[in-house]
């Protein structure tokens, strides 16, 4: 079984056992039954079943999504052009596209080699940081680690149920619990919540040695033996490839991860035409362009007015480095969400002093006072 404890989710853990069976969780469901009295003293039962009920007959067993898994990951290295998912034992192979319940499979199959269950290791491990990235930043601006600790509670609820069944995931999901409890008292004290904390390991790693991410050359390289085997086919039904969408001979790179965009858009070792590192460009911008309104939207129903400049600081701090340059996000972006928030929070403590101070007219801190 994969270690999902703070070591695992901190980058530590590199080797797995045998696979685990699956731990399915029967879904309660309502029935309505209508009896109908026929001639011929017959009846019929209708039933209806709950969303939960539905959701678990729907639910893939753990052998199709391994099935699967395994089919993804076959297609993923074909394109890639490559035989193995690592390169000098780090991430080569842009995993995203791959569910949860699908990385876990490989990461914990005994039938995986020991490439893949790393590199399953290492994308779940990745995952697990990418999530707590923005919560973080905003943290160290607000000083409030409530947000970073729902936000790895979220992050841990959302698994498959074979790796939530396991007694690893239990370990790291009662710490956040308890850190989400300390919270309560003081939410600006990093929780003291045990060595199965993963919120806690993860700030000490990115600490010491940044994020775990895959390199920027090998995401290049498998974009470019992508793209060659993708005008292959095109040329094969007699078609020019084309950038342009609807074109019957579309080269759509929409699939390409935000990291794997920027590999082509930086182009760091000239691998790529004007043409694609344009399209690739478009396509991280409308990426780029997507979460910021996303963020904008979340603020807009939000009746905290600090809420967008901290959802622009998650967005700027889940990128990487090339991530934002690729993207154009400039460092001016994170300052100026940064001094936003300062002052947004300083109004905000104003008016709560105003209202304070109008309910009581000798308190001496009416408007007057704080204009003086």
């Amino acid at each position: 079984m994969v270690a999902v404890t703070a070591n695992y989710y901190s980058g530590y853990s590199t080797t797995t056992s045998s696979q685990t069976s699956a731990t399915t969780t029967a879904a309660s469901s309502t029935a309505s039954a209508k009896t109908t009295t026929s001639n011929t003293s017959t009846s019929a039962t209708t039933i209806t079943l709950s969303d939960e009920a539905k959701a678990a007959l729907a639910e893939k067993s753990f052998a199709s999504v391994l099935a699967d898994a395994r089919s993804k990951l076959t297609k993923l290295l074909e394109d890639a052009g490559r035989k193995s998912p690592l390169q000098n034992d780090a991430l080569a192979l842009d995993l995203s596209s791959l569910d949860s319940r699908e990385i876990y499979a490989i990461a914990s199959d005994k039938s995986s080699s020991a490439d893949e269950s790393k590199a399953a290791t290492l994308e779940m491990q990745r995952r697990f940081e990418a999530a707590l990235a923005g919560p973080h930043s905003i943290a160290q601006v607000t000083g409030n680690y409530t947000g970073l600790y729902n936000a790895a509670a979220a992050f841990l609820d959302a698994l498959g149920p074979e790796e939530k069944a396991s007694a690893d995931w239990k370990a790291s999901r009662d710490a956040i619990t308890e850190g989400l409890k300390q919270l309560q008292t003081d939410p600006k004290k990093l929780p003291a919540a045990g060595e199965d904390d993963p919120v806690a390991t993860y700030i000490k790693l990115v600490e010491t040695r940044g994020t775990l991410d895959q390199s920027m050359a090998s995401l290049a390289t498998n974009a470019r033996t992508a793209l060659d085997k993708r005008y292959e086919e095109i040329h094969a039904t007699g078609r020019i490839p084309s950038f342009k969408p609807g074109n019957p001979s579309y080269v759509d790179l929409s699939a390409l991860s935000s990291r794997s965009l920027s590999a082509v858009v930086l182009d760091e070792e000239g691998q790529f035409t004007s043409q694609e590192v344009a399209a690739a460009k478009s396509q991280l911008r409308t990426k780029s362009s997507s979460a910021l309104m996303a963020g904008l939207k979340s603020a807009s129903q939000s009746t905290d007015p600090t809420a967008f400049s901290q959802n622009v600081i998650a967005a700027f701090s889940s990128l990487s480095p090339e991530e934002r340059q690729a993207a154009g996000w400039s460092d001016k972006l994170y300052e100026a969400a940064v001094a936003n928030y300062a002052s947004s929070n300083k109004l905000l403590e104003m008016f709560n002093q105003l209202s304070a101070g109008s309910s009581s007219s000798k308190s001496g801190s009416g408007l007057a006072g704080l204009l003086g």
